[in-house]
């Protein structure tokens, strides 16, 4: 199973960017998908994660109506349109699976299997 990450970039504070995820390999079924970040010297972060379904949603509080995750049309794809942005957020950021479970909406970082190789976000002020 690999994770291929997208999207990231350098922009001004008050911008835009929009992440792309998408897991490929030897999947079976629909796979619940989160996003974190890791700043230099921090640890890794929950960001936000979405259920197999995407009928749930979670979000760390710090960017609680600013970012939005979302699923694809394609099969374990996934999106963080984060808007709003802060140089606070400057970070690298990751994708992360887990295979179907009995967890519908994992949170936590050890609660993932699976994880992308990360994607740059630059915020200038």
């Amino acid at each position: 199973v690999q994770l291929v990450e997208s999207g990231g970039g350098l922009v001004q504070a008050g911008g835009s960017l929009r992440l792309s995820c998408q897991v490929s390999g030897h999947t079976f079924g629909s796979y619940a998908m989160g996003w974190f970040r890791q700043a230099p010297g921090k640890a890794r972060d929950v960001v936000a994660t979405i259920s197999w379904s995407g009928g749930s949603t979670f979000y760390d509080d710090s960017v609680k109506g600013r970012f939005t995750i979302s699923r694809g049309s394609a099969m374990n794809t996934a999106y963080l349109q984060m808007d709003s942005l802060k140089p606070g957020d400057t970070a690298v950021y990751y994708c992360a699976a887990r295979p179907p479970s009995v967890l519908v909406l994992p949170t936590r970082r050890e609660d993932f299997d699976y994880w992308g190789q990360g994607t740059q976000v630059t915020v200038s002020s």
